[in-house]
């Protein structure tokens, strides 16, 4: 159709700025969104029934975490292995590598009391749903 790639982006280009241009106007026109844009996207409610419903896969989720947070230095993701790696990296004298990882440590510590809270809350949670009827 075009003999070449610089006409057909020429003609590309051409085609966006005359979009851009025809669609300024419209904008300028209103400030604020439509009413019924806004209406689509508020919340109708709390999203307790969603989240009754994800209850077991996010439960088995977060205690999959945990497992791998809290396993040793063989489970790859836990706290105890990156703390090894930490630990050869400034036996060695890679104060870079020692920095990063360290970083990522500290995070990764972070972590496990949080999500420890989550899996309180997730049983409070689930003894509500059970009490609706939603489990």
């Amino acid at each position: 159709m075009f003999r070449n790639r610089r006409t057909a982006a020429a003609i590309g280009a051409v085609a966006l700025a005359g979009a851009l241009l025809s669609a300024g106007p419209a904008q300028a026109d209103g400030a604020s969104p439509a009413p019924a844009a806004s209406a689509k996207s508020a919340p109708k409610g709390d999203g307790a029934k969603a989240i009754c419903k994800r209850l077991p896969k996010t439960e088995a989720r977060i205690s999959a975490a945990l497992t791998r947070l809290n396993g040793d230095a063989t489970v790859a993701g836990s706290v105890a292995r990156l703390e090894q790696r930490v630990a050869e990296a400034k036996s060695a004298g890679h104060t870079e590598i020692h920095t990063y990882l360290n970083g990522r440590l500290a995070f990764r510590k972070s972590l496990v009391p949080t999500l420890q809270q989550r899996q309180t809350d997730l049983k409070a949670v689930s003894t509500w749903c059970a009490a609706q009827g939603s489990k």
